[in-house]
């Protein structure tokens, strides 16, 4: 499924501080932390943008962020919202996402696609076990004006910050077995995840050979 209503956008242009090094290059298990981000979201968007200052992604449209000196997320927005302008496509809606968050339910872009459907917010966020993720948001193209002013203007850079002046709304996730929003910022969070990766590797071969002998069974 693919909607032509929202541009999908990976947000990639971190400095990446707290792990010395730029963590979407960062391998997983056989993928870098940025192609698990792709693979998961691809088949859902008709357009994906990278927003990234430092590289450019084979068969993905990558930019920059339109003001420099990466002070952060926020300008990674607004920089999507002003490359749809500029491009003069019909989106009207932005969805982020991190690069460094690589088991999270793509059941969040459903929830984002009927949230635009309700459309009684300009702005939503992902929010699980009492916890928002402000990066995984869902953000309205109305908001590029003031978006744009209260950055150069007010020198807003916080995330959380603006969304609480401006008003946001929050889309309710479950908590799985494993917790999806686990996000890579240091060496030791990727050893994590490389166990986590390793026990959601098993528990799918586990519950596909459940189901293949559950086959065998009802067709024996």
């Amino acid at each position: 499924m693919s909607e032509n209503n929202i541009l999908g956008v990976v947000l990639a242009g971190g400095k990446s501080k707290r792990f010395g090094e730029d963590k979407s290059e960062i391998k997983l298990g056989s993928k870098t932390l940025l192609e698990h981000t792709l693979d998961k979201i691809k088949s859902k968007f008709n357009t994906i943008i990278i927003v990234s200052n430092n590289k450019i992604v084979k068969d993905y449209i990558t930019i920059k962020d339109c003001i420099e000196g990466q002070l952060g997320p926020l300008v990674g927005v607004l920089s999507a919202m002003k490359w749809i302008k500029k491009n003069n496509y019909s989106h009207q809606w932005i969805a982020t996402f991190p690069c460094d968050t690589p088991f999270f339910n793509t059941s969040i872009i459903e929830k984002f696609i009927e949230a635009t459907k309700v459309n009684d917010s300009l702005l939503y966020f992902v929010k699980s076990e009492k916890k928002r993720h402000n990066i995984f948001g869902l953000w309205s193209l109305k908001l590029i004006e003031i978006l744009e002013k209260d950055i150069i203007e007010n020198n807003h850079r916080k995330v959380e910050k603006w969304a609480d002046k401006i008003g946001v709304k929050t889309i309710n996730m479950p908590y799985d077995n494993i917790d999806q929003f686990f996000n890579i910022n240091t060496k030791e969070d990727l050893a994590e995840a490389e166990k986590i990766l390793t026990k959601y590797r098993n528990d799918w071969i586990q519950k596909s050979s459940k189901n293949t002998l559950k086959f065998k069974n009802n067709n024996s």
